[in-house]
C-alpha cells in the first residue's frame, strides 16, 4: 500500500501545481515574458529537488552514479524532456489567456489517456486482456477532459 500513498502524494503536488505555477507567471509582472521567468525557476526547483535530491540518496544509498546502463540514461532523460516540454506547453496554455482551472483539467484528464494507450502499446498486459472497468475509466476521463473544454467557465 506504499504506492498508494506516493500516488496520492503525487495527486496533492500536481493538483496544485497549475495554480502555484500560474501565480508565479501572474507575480511576474511581465506580460510577455512572466510565463519563461517563472519556467526559469520551476527548472531551478527541479534542479535543487531532483538532481541535488537525487546524488543525495544515492549517496546515502552507496549507489555507484559511473557505469549506468545508456539504455536507463536514454530513457529517464526522454522523459524529463516530455516532462519539462509538457511544462512549457502549460505555461503556453496559460499566457493563451486559458485558466488553470480549465488547462489543468484538461491536461489530468487528457495525459492519463495518451499515457493509458501509450502504456498498453509498450508494456501490454499479460494475456493481451484489458477488463472492461480499466476501459470504461480511461473512456470517462477522455468524456470528462471533453467536458471542460466544451462547458468552461467564461
Amino acid at each position: 500500500m506504499t504506492w498508494l500513498l506516493f500516488a496520492l502524494m503525487t495527486v496533492l503536488f500536481w493538483g496544485t501545481y497549475g495554480v502555484l505555477l500560474h501565480t508565479g507567471v501572474t507575480a511576474m509582472g511581465d506580460p510577455v515574458n512572466g510565463r519563461f521567468q517563472a519556467f526559469l525557476f520551476v527548472g531551478a526547483a527541479y534542479l535543487v529537488v531532483a538532481v541535488l535530491g537525487s546524488l543525495i540518496v544515492l549517496k546515502v544509498n552507496g549507489a555507484q552514479l559511473q557505469g549506468m546502463p545508456v539504455a536507463g540514461i536514454t530513457w529517464s532523460t526522454l522523459a524529463g524532456i516530455a516532462g519539462a516540454v509538457g511544462a512549457l506547453g502549460i505555461l503556453l496554455a496559460f499566457g493563451s489567456k486559458g485558466s488553470p482551472a480549465v488547462v489543468m483539467s484538461l491536461v489530468f484528464a487528457g495525459a492519463p489517456v495518451v499515457n493509458a494507450v501509450l502504456a498498453m502499446a509498450v508494456h501490454p498486459p499479460a494475456g493481451g486482456a484489458l477488463n472492461w472497468p480499466f476501459v470504461l475509466g480511461v473512456l470517462m476521463a477522455a468524456a470528462g477532459g471533453c467536458l471542460v473544454t466544451l462547458f468552461r467557465p467564461t
